[in-house]
């Protein structure tokens, strides 16, 4: 939907205020230097122009084209008989927002022809007018000659633009659905199956429990064994989904450390590949809280991050050299290091906190669950 203040182009080099004086001028040189006659008729046709400029963008269809040219008309004659050539400047800005290239051609080369023209003829007629107006003149004819140019390979480039974001979403919105699908495939094949024989095998189990003891203790090793294999294929799924977390954690608290002029140091980052799912993510929640700690109270000049991937745990360390916790520290600092406290637990770790120089934080979790090619124990 266009508005009034669309008259005014944009995005062309020239402010909003350029714009409007080119609509003021033309009245101002017409009461100047013309007859009370001349000055009526002359303040008509300017208002005249603009009517029918503001309806050309309102309008579709073959009443566009029919307004254009009596833009062109007026145009041409106030060019010739006050050697006003603003006008022209309008109506190039409108072909350049012409979306047919044949259209947008014809239209480019007939107002360029009709306003040199008109120019060499109001010229010749009116020398002294011209003169007196030439450096505004010649901004126009400029104007006429690069301004549709520049507009309409700017909307073409929105429109490429535009239609690529469309693209990409539509892509990354086919990727989902695709990775949705093949979830679902994997897991039918995995656990569906195995699942069914889990429930076969508990009613063999529940009937031959009373009757023959052994062979349903030996079903229930089956159901064991199976319940066993299907989790390793569930964890193998899993793990084949899983992306980079903790290296993309990296890299997000370094752009802050960064944007809050914080030295980053960071060593150890390839000890903590293959992590278990819960464990990195226990991980990058503590790394997130601890920076943002770390940028919002420390008043520091660095911060280290240490990984350690050790025989009996992990191991992170945050070290800043800042002010330390003191008494009057904020309490979502102090909220944010019991959250971490309570992530921890669940995977057994732990959060000691030193604060003698600066703040160091460091986040253990111990190896409890280790995984062989036997099985878990």
């Amino acid at each position: 939907m266009y508005h009034w203040f669309h008259i005014f182009p944009k995005n062309t080099g020239l402010s909003l205020y350029a714009w409007i004086a080119f609509c003021i001028l033309p009245f101002y040189f017409i009461i100047r230097s013309s007859t009370l006659y001349e000055i009526i008729v002359g303040v008509t046709v300017l208002i005249l122009f603009f009517t029918i400029y503001r309806l050309s963008f309102v309008k579709q269809g073959w009443t566009v084209y029919v307004a254009l040219s009596f833009e062109m008309v007026i145009s041409i004659g106030m060019t010739i008989y006050f050697g006003f050539v603003y006008f022209a400047l309008f109506i190039a800005f409108f072909i350049g927002n012409v979306k047919s290239k044949a259209g947008f051609i014809s239209l480019y080369v007939v107002h360029l022809s009709t306003t040199v023209v008109a120019f060499i003829t109001g010229f010749l007629i009116h020398s002294e007018i011209f003169i007196a107006q030439i450096p505004f003149n010649v901004l126009g004819i400029l104007g006429v000659i690069l301004l549709p140019f520049t507009i309409y390979h700017r909307n073409r480039r929105e429109e490429l633009e535009g239609q690529l974001r469309d693209a990409n979403e539509r892509i990354s919105q086919l990727m989902v659905m695709e990775e949705r699908q093949r979830i679902a495939r994997d897991l039918h094949d995995t656990l569906g199956q195995k699942l069914s024989l889990i429930g076969l095998k508990s009613d063999l189990a529940s009937k031959l429990l009373s009757t023959k003891p052994d062979l349903a203790k030996q079903e229930l090793d089956d159901i064991n064994q199976t319940s066993r294999t299907a989790l390793s294929e569930v964890r193998e799924i899993v793990s084949n989904m899983r992306t980079a977390r903790l290296e993309d954690e990296m890299v997000r608290v370094q752009e802050l450390l960064t944007f809050s002029q914080i030295e980053c140091e960071i060593s150890g980052e390839q000890t903590l590949n293959q992590l278990p799912l819960l464990v990195e993510d226990v991980f990058c929640m503590c790394l997130r809280e601890s920076v943002t700690n770390v940028v919002k109270h420390s008043q520091s000049s660095t911060c280290k991050i240490q990984l350690n991937n050790l025989p009996d745990e992990w191991r992170m360390i945050v070290q800043d050299d800042g002010i330390g916790i003191k008494p009057e520290t904020p309490s979502d600092k102090k909220s944010g290091m019991k959250g971490m406290k309570e992530r921890l637990e669940f995977v057994n770790g732990k959060l000691d906190v030193n604060s003698k120089q600066g703040t160091q934080l460091v986040i253990r979790i111990p190896r409890i669950i280790h995984q062989t090619e036997g099985g878990l124990r």
